[in-house]
């Protein structure tokens, strides 16, 4: 009997805080350019209502996304004591590249899988290197993915990372900015033999009929701004309608396909989007199931490090298995489950066993 576990964990926070108080100056629009009829202490207020949002972290300006996935992927290599030279695999999932402070560029060449295998001075050609790009959920698939090489017999390590500077593709005029974030975390994946721990199950899906574009790139809301430089845009409505009647149910197949009673599962690793969507989430999985939430199910970190997209996740996870939330922790044989949402529209979970 082997399963594929995850033996080490790392993130990296940046170190610049941007509390809401300080977008009390930005000029916010409407997408046809006008001014809104509030002023920003009221949509400031109501935004942290709804999000949970009080401050965000960004990069500074000389570090790109492939920088700080290096930064978590060393703390996580640390964590699981391995030789960098064992890993079988590096994947990188992010949304937009290495994007230089002030630049308008994305920058994939080379990828920022095989930056960071550069940067840990890995010489084994025999360690694949490559990225994903899969929205928000990208961490979370790319757990999926290292499983599947595992199982196979193709990997016994692998390093998943989530890595992202979203502030360097926001629309300053856009109040859905105030929601983005930069940050990086990641995983060691190993082939362990006689243990119970490790990935018992997952579910994955894609909705592109009607849903592909409810993230999209776009332009400013500030119709002076330069037409052909793009932004994150987003249909928050769609976006948030779109989860909750979608997520809870992708949620359920992953935990029926493990054979594992909803009572066991002790936490919930949501991706931290919104902090109103997240519990409304989590109360519609219950409830497929007929079941009260337990206290404490859902960590949440999103009210002090915003939404970084596919590094909320690993960090979340992070830092709860680092001890770094308050009341919140994970004890051996707990049942967990992973989950995200995200561009594509994609969703996926992971069941896994502590």
């Amino acid at each position: 009997m082997f399963s594929s576990v995850i033996t080490g964990t790392g993130t990296y926070i940046p170190e610049i805080r941007k509390e809401n108080g300080k977008f009390r100056d930005h000029r916010f629009l409407n997408s046809d350019g006008t001014d809104f009829t509030h002023d920003n202490e009221v949509i400031i207020e109501k935004f942290k209502s709804i999000t949970g949002i009080e401050e965000r972290r960004y990069a500074k300006t000389e570090y790109n996304t492939s920088d700080l996935g290096y930064f978590a992927a060393l703390k996580a290599i640390e964590d699981a004591g391995i030789d960098p030279e064992e890993l079988d695999y590096i994947i990188l999932a992010h949304n937009f590249g290495d994007v230089k402070s002030a630049a308008i560029q994305s920058d994939i060449l080379p990828s920022l899988a095989t930056r960071v295998k550069y940067r840990l001075g890995i010489e084994n050609p025999n360690c694949v290197a490559y990225d994903i790009l899969f929205g928000c959920p990208g961490w979370v698939e790319g757990v999926i993915q290292a499983n599947a090489f595992i199982r196979s017999g193709m990997a016994k390590k692998a390093l998943v990372i989530g890595a992202e500077t979203l502030s360097r593709v926001l629309d300053k005029h856009d109040r859905d900015s105030m929601i983005y974030s930069d940050g990086a975390g990641a995983c060691i994946v190993e082939l362990k033999e006689g243990t119970d721990s490790g990935i018992i199950s997952h579910a994955t899906q894609t909705f592109a009929k009607e849903e592909a574009y409810h993230l999209f790139f776009g332009n400013s809301f500030d119709k002076n701004e330069d037409p052909d430089v793009r932004y994150i845009k987003m249909h928050g409505r769609k976006i948030y309608e779109f989860a909750l009647n979608n997520v809870p149910d992708a949620m359920k197949a992953a935990l029926d396909k493990s054979g594992i009673s909803i009572d066991e599962v002790k936490k919930v690793f949501i991706h931290q989007a919104n902090e109103k969507m997240d519990e409304a989430i989590i109360k519609r999985f219950f409830r497929l199931y007929k079941k009260p939430i337990p206290e404490g199910i859902m960590p949440m970190s999103i009210h002090k490090l915003g939404n970084s997209s596919v590094a909320t996740v690993p960090t979340l996870l992070d830092l709860v298995l680092k001890n770094k939330i308050t009341d919140q922790k994970v004890e051996k044989g707990d049942v967990i489950i992973l989950a995200s949402v995200g561009a594509g529209m994609n969703i996926n979970a992971v069941v896994y066993r502590y």
